[in-house]
């Protein structure tokens, strides 16, 4: 499979995607530990995929979502955004009701 239709069936597969630097037991950056907290806090199931272990990914990645940064977060196959978006989000409370759709 080729690695954009990879991400595109992680994403639409997975109710909660998230794409970060590092995985979600050793986050490689702050904006993703600060995602993987939130998510853990939920108490939420979630697949992750490691941007680090492949340039390619971040490339095809952005591509697909049109959005710059990493992290990605995905629900229902949905863009929510990055770290700013979720820390905001969960700050009002809409988050929790996001992840519950």
């Amino acid at each position: 499979m080729e690695l954009y239709e990879k991400i595109k069936n992680d994403i639409k597969t997975n109710p909660v995607m998230l794409f970060m630097k590092g995985t979600k037991n050793m986050p490689m950056c702050g904006f993703s530990a600060t995602i993987v907290n939130i998510l853990n806090a939920y108490d939420v199931d979630y697949e992750a995929t490691n941007v680090l272990e492949d340039p390619e990914i971040r490339i095809k990645l952005s591509e697909y979502s049109d959005w710059p940064t990493i992290p990605q977060l995905f629900v229902n196959g949905e863009l929510i955004g990055g770290c700013d978006i979720a820390m905001e989000l969960h700050q009002k409370g809409e988050l929790k009701d996001i992840l519950k759709k």
